[in-house]
């Protein structure tokens, strides 16, 4: 079951990956049209003002299409065969599904308790999807449909169909039991979602109202679940989905941005459900603490050789938010540091949240600050400089606590050990093998490391399943007894290795996508 969860997590990452860069360029959009930051050149009908109102639009694409890049990420990633023609038979199902649900509601819509006749958005609970005016069942209904879709798709795709009807074999025959299902399913939905929806309501007012408490356990299980994988439980619903704010704390702050850059109101007051959207301060404020109390604490003929290990894990930590070759290396090394270190980024969260600070803060310095600090410092300066401040006094916090019990315990953090020299879980520099004296192309090193990791999990036919998420490759193998030891895995570039009964998750970094893809196609998946 475990692994299953941590398979889904992963396929939720897919259309996660796309938001980080869309939410920059909607916010830099904004703030370079807002004559309260750059003055008269942003008035309307200037040319400055009409050029940034086309960035913007098509900033916005992935999240006024969020559901469907959520059908297409469950599909592609879910999927045992045959994943393009899953996403495409997922894309067809779900359109199907509001089809039925939109004719629905139009047709008697007072019997379910909605007024169909209302505009989308708003409290209507309505939305426009792919130019369908339908419920919003948001993120949550295109996962259940798309992973329903995945279902009939591994289970009838190869259905063998009489000679006569061989023409609706396939992605034909998933289609059409697709559409069968639907409109029982639609029917089903139109009863019970209007009572959700106002559930939800109620949900994110109680969780509005839990203040400081319900921040520091989101932020806290949020970094502990990091090493199952099952993180994404934590925040998608929060970040994406109405836990906290109907259409997503993401999509709701971006929305609310020109409010919130000229109020002069605390921003808490204005978007309090900005808190449950904090944790990024640990991938900028504790990123540097851990580096130092690794180089403090290694020998001293080894802090050379530690500092060019940790500088560019922790600039990749602050800067974009990728922090797993720094927890990834006291988690193998001592899991009590990781533990400490899930305490102290909720605490550190739940500070700034009492201070007053909120909003779209899951990402590096990058995005934080092109998001937060500079549209909105005019009028909450104040704000910000208190976090930074708080953030600052974490890293001390971080820095003094860790080098404390690394010593105490005397655990074998980078730079430490009588007999390794120093070792960060990193990517490591792939020794590239040289073929009749050419230079090995980006396809061929990620075939070469898919052979590498191929090898060391037994071989091809010991695999079972490959998936990913953002770093890591997810596999599932046949006989656990036949993967090689973890220098194995290091060997091939990986930052290192986690092990879970037959689930295996090697930690490759951002070119995972591209290693999955080598490895299937090695493996003949």
């Amino acid at each position: 079951m475990k692994e299953k969860l941590q398979r889904f997590g992963g396929a939720m990452f897919t259309p996660v990956l796309l938001f980080a860069f869309s939410g920059i360029m909607v916010a830099l959009a904004l703030m370079f049209n807002n004559p309260l930051i750059v003055g008269r050149i942003a008035a309307e009908g200037t040319m400055w003002n009409m050029f940034w109102t086309i960035i913007e639009n098509g900033s916005w694409t992935v999240f006024r299409q969020m559901e469907l890049l959520f059908v297409v990420g469950i599909a592609l990633g879910l999927a045992k065969k045959a994943n393009a023609r899953a996403v495409m038979e997922a894309v067809v199902t779900y359109l199907t599904f509001n089809y039925f649900l939109s004719s629905i509601l139009e047709l008697s819509g007072s019997t379910f308790g909605v007024d169909f006749t209302q505009e989308v958005g708003g409290t209507s609970g309505l939305k426009m999807i792919a130019g369908i005016k339908t419920l919003d069942t948001g993120i949550l209904g295109a996962i259940a449909v798309s992973s329903l879709v995945v279902f009939l798709h591994n289970r009838y795709f190869d259905k063998k169909l009489p000679e006569w009807l061989g023409i609706f074999q396939g992605s034909s025959f998933v289609v059409i039991v697709g559409f069968i299902v639907m409109l029982p399913i639609s029917f089903l939905t139109a009863s019970i979602w209007p009572a959700v929806q106002s559930g939800i309501e109620s949900t994110q007012v109680l969780m509005a109202n839990s203040g400081i408490f319900g921040v520091w356990l989101y932020t806290f299980m949020e970094r502990i679940l990091i090493p199952t994988g099952l993180h994404h439980f934590v925040y998608t619903p929060f970040l994406f989905g109405p836990a906290i704010v109907e259409s997503g704390i993401v999509t709701s702050f971006i929305e609310n941005l020109p409010e919130l850059a000229t109020t002069e109101a605390a921003l808490i007051d204005v978007f309090p459900q900005g808190g449950f959207s904090l944790h990024g301060n640990s991938k900028i404020f504790a990123a540097p603490g851990i580096a130092l109390a690794f180089y403090a604490t290694a020998k001293k003929e080894n802090r050379k050789k530690v500092a060019a290990l940790v500088i560019p894990a922790t600039l990749t930590a602050v800067l974009a938010g990728i922090t797993e070759p720094l927890e990834f290396t006291f988690l193998f090394i001592a899991p009590v540091l990781f533990l400490v270190h899930a305490l102290l980024a909720a605490t550190m969260s739940t500070v700034m949240y009492a201070f007053g600070v909120v909003g779209d803060m899951g990402g590096g310095l990058i995005e934080i600050a092109s998001k937060n600090w500079i549209p909105l410092f005019g009028n909450h300066g104040e704000t910000y400089l208190s976090q930074i401040a708080i953030g600052l006094a974490f890293t001390a916090i971080y820095f003094f606590l860790f080098r404390y019990l690394i010593k105490k315990f005397n655990y074998m953090t980078p730079g430490r050990s009588d007999t390794e020299g120093p070792k960060l879980y990193k990517k490591a520099d792939y020794r590239e093998k040289q073929a009749n004296g050419k230079k090995k192309t980006a396809a061929d090193k990620y075939t070469d490391q898919a052979l590498a990791f191929i090898e060391a999990l037994g071989g091809a036919e010991n695999i079972d399943t490959v998936n990913n998420c953002a770093t890591r490759l997810r596999v599932k193998v046949k006989d656990a007894d036949k993967v090689q030891d973890d220098a194995a895995f290091n060997a091939g570039g990986a930052m290192g290795i986690v092990r879970s009964k037959n689930a295996f998750q090697v930690i490759v970094g951002l070119s995972v996508p591209q290693v999955r893809e080598a490895v299937e196609n090695q493996i003949g998946k």
